[in-house]
């Protein structure tokens, strides 16, 4: 039987519906760099691989980011999620989030932010469209370079509720023999 469901405040539903594992974006323009944590982003195509994401205007990464268009997207553990909030709970025009929360900037590869050491992956990103920018906050990029560590196979992320909450990732389901044409 189906639990019975109650009205729920509409502005809260991303309790429900957030898409992913919050991440760490790492950005660099000139001399200045910073990190944010984001929870809002998705994947958007497979080959080119791009991926899109809402960066508040209000935060100090936006201006880091919207100028040089590109990034990293480096993804935590659940290891570090007394860093995750914090580094989401300051700005970085007033504090570097490098030394500030222990983390170790690498160069990347392909752009010029750096990877997050600490991460289990990091995913060079170069901005491909910006025509929701202005409008919404939204961001288009392609992965143009990827790092992940070879163990865990699958890690254990955090992903943002809202309020100062986070869930773990859980257990995995393998269900391969489904992924055929069934009809």
């Amino acid at each position: 039987m189906a639990a019975a469901k109650h009205d729920f405040p509409v502005e809260q539903i991303r309790r429900y519906l957030e898409p992913g594992p919050v991440v760490l974006v790492s950005s660099r323009f000139g001399e200045e760099t910073d990190i944010m944590a984001m929870g809002w982003h998705t994947v958007m195509e497979f080959s080119p691989s791009l991926v899109g994401c809402v960066i508040s205007s209000a935060n100090h990464s936006f201006g880091l980011v919207r100028q040089s268009g590109e990034c990293v997207i480096n993804l935590p553990t659940s290891a570090l999620a007394d860093v995750v909030a914090k580094v989401g709970n300051c700005s970085g025009a007033e504090v570097d989030k490098f030394a500030a929360f222990g983390l170790t900037a690498e160069p990347a590869q392909q752009v010029g932010a750096p990877l997050i050491r600490e991460c289990h992956a990091s995913f060079e990103c170069k901005l491909v469209d910006d025509a929701l920018v202005e409008r919404y906050n939204f961001f288009v990029f392609e992965v143009v370079k990827a790092h992940v560590a070879r163990s865990p196979r699958r890690p254990q992320t955090l992903h943002y509720t809202g309020d100062g909450v986070f869930m773990l990732s859980g257990k995995t389901m393998v269900r391969k023999a489904l992924f055929t044409k069934v009809c």
